[in-house]
């Protein structure tokens, strides 16, 4: 069996989504509304993105200890506390990365996800594994589905 290049670079592919349940999370939605967050599948670079934040933050961690080490300054704590970098462990900087990237509805910033990972971190594990359960999966093949949305027909 083999691989069938020119049918693959034929293919058009679309991101896999799914709904997710947060039911926890319901007080914010709005009243009658099914508690669902939308997410998404990464792409290679976008993977490669969150790996970065993680590696950024453990690089900001280091150059603050070296500042700190040298100079006793208030002023380096409070930068570390401003950047995050004396808190977040990696795992965490890079769950936060995903959440932003692979969320749809709702957009998510990293201020949400901060906010979601300390106030609710079930939810936000849930979130984080099932956008990388959706990326492990990769893109699905056919054409993008439609919004569900009809248009009323006219009289004929």
């Amino acid at each position: 069996m083999s691989f069938d290049v020119k049918k693959f670079k034929k293919t058009k592919f679309q991101t896999r989504t799914e709904d997710v349940p947060v039911k926890d999370l319901s007080a914010y939605f709005e009243e009658g509304e099914n508690p669902v967050w939308v997410v998404r599948g990464l792409t290679g670079q976008e993977l490669g993105q969150t790996k970065e934040a993680a590696a950024r933050n453990k690089n900001f961690a280091a150059i603050l200890e070296a500042i700190e080490a040298s100079t006793k300054n208030e002023k380096v704590q409070g930068l570390k506390k401003a950047l995050g970098v004396d808190e977040v462990p990696q795992n965490i900087a890079e769950r936060i990365e995903q959440l932003v990237l692979g969320s749809v509805e709702p957009a998510c910033d990293t201020d949400l996800a901060l906010m979601l990972c300390e106030r609710f971190p079930v939810e936000f594990y849930t979130l984080t594994n099932k956008i990388l359960e959706l990326t492990g999966k990769g893109m699905e093949p056919g054409k993008p589905k439609g919004s569900g949305a009809m248009e009323a027909s006219g009289q004929a």
